[in-house]
């Protein structure tokens, strides 16, 4: 007689959902990002905790109860944001923390705009709870948020991020996995081309953003979005786009590298065609 083998079946870690809108939201990367998404957070409900080193230590910059300071994150987070695109290594901590201290059924959404979310994941322990966003500074304010999820992620842990998204009133489109996702890489492409444009001296930067506005139509002009979402933001975009592709188009222009070290390059530039026109 023929002895049953026993199977033991591995014990599957599963993403939780908030349990309500009161649920903890913890917060840590860049500003103004950690500030946008804190704000939108407690908007709806939740409660916020976070930590952003740029903010000053002094002066909380929020007024309302909901949101707190706190540098490390507390075991009872239902929900994680990490919101850094520029320092990379800080982000690696940042995760590898979060991955350490909170429990291994709570998400963590990481911004994926200079690095990918699979790599990310492959920093930490638990791969299966990061998923990807795409987030710059501003943009928290647009109804749609792009999602990456890793080649880690479970459909169920990409289930739960979305429920959250959608408890912040936002609308999701699923994205591949890419450095710059969708909109972030097409915006500061045209940043780009635009400072290649000012170096050249084709035209100065109220007539480029003119140009865009109403020729193209655009809800904005390339340096009224530089100037939103930052240079050093633009620039890391750019950066992480033509070290992973090595395209030529990605290349950032020697302006744009030069000004988001002192981040004022058309304050000063050249006059509009108006003003030229005029002497």
């Amino acid at each position: 007689m023929k002895s049953k083998k026993l199977t033991v079946k591995k014990k599957q870690t599963r993403i939780t959902k908030p349990a309500d809108a009161s649920a903890v939201v913890y917060i840590v990367g860049e500003a103004p990002m950690v500030e946008e998404y804190a704000l939108l957070c407690s908007g709806r409900g939740y409660r916020v905790l976070f930590h952003c080193p740029q903010m000053n230590s002094g002066k909380m910059p929020f007024e309302s109860k909901a949101i707190q300071r706190q540098s490390r994150p507390p075991v009872n987070t239902s929900f994680a944001l990490e919101l850094t695109n520029v320092d990379l290594e800080q982000k690696r901590r940042n995760l590898e923390l979060l991955d350490k201290v909170l429990p291994a059924t709570t998400a963590i959404v990481s911004s994926s705009v200079t690095v990918s979310a699979t790599e990310q994941a492959s920093w930490i322990k638990h791969t299966y709870r990061l998923v990807g966003c795409g987030a710059l500074p501003t943009l928290s304010g647009a109804p749609l948020i792009e999602i990456a999820p890793t080649v880690f992620s479970p459909a169920e842990t990409v289930r739960i991020v979305q429920t959250f998204f959608r408890s912040v009133g936002k609308e999701i489109e699923l994205v591949q996995d890419r450095i710059g996702l969708v909109f972030p890489r097409i915006l500061c492409q045209m940043v780009n081309e635009a400072a290649f444009a000012l170096q050249e001296e084709i035209a100065s930067p109220q007539d480029l953003d003119t140009a865009m506005t109403i020729g193209a139509r655009f809800p904005a002009g390339p340096i009224a979005w530089a100037e939103k979402v930052g240079l050093r933001q633009v620039q890391a975009v750019l950066q992480a786009l033509w070290k992973d592709l090595g395209d030529e188009r990605m290349r950032g222009a020697p302006l744009l590298r030069q000004m988001a070290l002192s981040s004022s390059w058309w304050k000063h530039s050249q006059p509009s065609s108006e003003e030229r026109h005029s002497r």
